[in-house]
């Protein structure tokens, strides 16, 4: 068995988390053994930090970059000191049609998640990326291209993707109409992403506060959704709205933006009712969803962003500094995502 270290929540009722060895498997034949130089902090490790899906004791951390440090017997497609990236998801059955068709985050076996999951082989319980180092199949991890900076490339590996995958869905590119509402961790990407696909990109924001930000970062222009003459004049506008809003919030406006045939993909709090159906049935628009993605959407996000510069807005910040992250990431004092770095861990 190895040991490394890392931060785990022990307490729902806090941001606290304590500083603890963490036992990590020996090597199978076809794992890698990777040392964790930076970790993303999500939104979903806010949410289950206190407890949304009912776990105790997590380690949390599914957005990761580092260096390979071992390799099994079995291992080609990796070698000491390679540069890699681990995202959301560490195994799935691998037979079912979704896993066939590259879409291992739909497994109907339920994939086995980063933390907060169930090892298919021994059944212990998978803790996260907060942590100096982690051990997965290779056929998991990914080879983290050059030219993306380890640091800001790491929320690419949930974030990115999650926004990645419904814009290839709905064939966005040249001509496309796009929106984003909120600009947050996800939000911030979704922007980059459209904007590199050819789309003309516009963000939904409840006010002006970034709409300076919003145009860096490609958008065309900022709606506001409190003003009911731009929510008006924006009827039947967009072919693809990304709602990235974590809190809960209506959707009616937003379905009202839709144009013939155009889908709303809410991916910030996906636990929001939803709408009456009379509302989509106006257009013969979609409401869909976004979990994460399977390995080759991963592979093919992560190659258009180093083609075209793309990563995360970042603040670094030492991981014994995640209680402050994530008391700020609860109030929305983030531009636009915390990373940790873990190398405070070696002392």
């Amino acid at each position: 068995m190895r040991t490394t270290t890392g931060w785990q929540s022990l307490d729902p009722a806090t941001n606290a988390l304590t500083r603890v060895t963490v036992e990590r498997r020996d090597l199978r034949p076809d794992d890698i053994a990777v040392r964790i130089d930076f970790c993303g902090v999500c939104h979903s490790d806010l949410h289950r930090i206190h407890g949304m899906l009912g776990e105790k004791d997590l380690v949390p951390g599914h957005e990761a970059t580092g260096v390979v440090l071992a390799t099994g017997p079995e291992v080609t497609g990796f070698a000491v000191g390679e540069r890699v990236a681990i995202g959301t998801i560490i195994d799935s059955c691998g037979e079912c049609a979704m896993c066939e068709a590259g879409q291992e985050n739909y497994c109907y076996q339920r994939p086995t998640t980063t933390y907060g999951g169930t090892d298919r082989v021994d059944g212990t319980p998978t803790q996260g990326a907060y942590s100096r180092e982690y051990v997965l199949r290779e056929k998991f991890a990914f080879h983290l291209p050059d030219g993306l900076d380890p640091a800001a490339a790491a929320p690419l590996l949930c974030a990115g993707v999650s926004v990645w995958e419904p814009l290839r869905a709905a064939g966005v590119g040249p001509g496309s109409r796009v929106a984003v509402a909120g600009l947050g961790g996800l939000g911030h990407i979704a922007v980059k992403l459209a904007t590199a696909l050819g789309a003309e990109v516009t963000v939904l924001s409840r006010s002006t506060a970034k709409e300076r930000d919003a145009l860096a970062l490609g958008a065309t222009g900022l709606l506001v959704t409190t003003d009911d003459s731009q929510i008006a004049a924006a009827r039947g506008r967009f072919d693809l709205v990304l709602d990235t809003v974590p809190a809960d919030h209506e959707l009616t406006p937003f379905i009202g933006m839709l144009g013939l045939d155009a889908t709303l993909c809410v991916l910030g709090n996906p636990l929001l009712a939803g709408p009456r159906l009379w509302e989509l049935g106006a257009g013969r628009k979609k409401l869909t969803s976004s979990g994460t993605g399977g390995l080759r959407q991963t592979v093919e996000m992560l190659e258009f962003c180093a083609e075209h510069g793309i990563t995360a807005d970042v603040e670094i910040v030492p991981s014994s500094e995640i209680e402050t992250a994530l008391d700020r990431l609860a109030e929305g004092d983030v531009h636009y995502r915390f990373v940790l770095d873990m190398s405070d861990l070696d002392a």
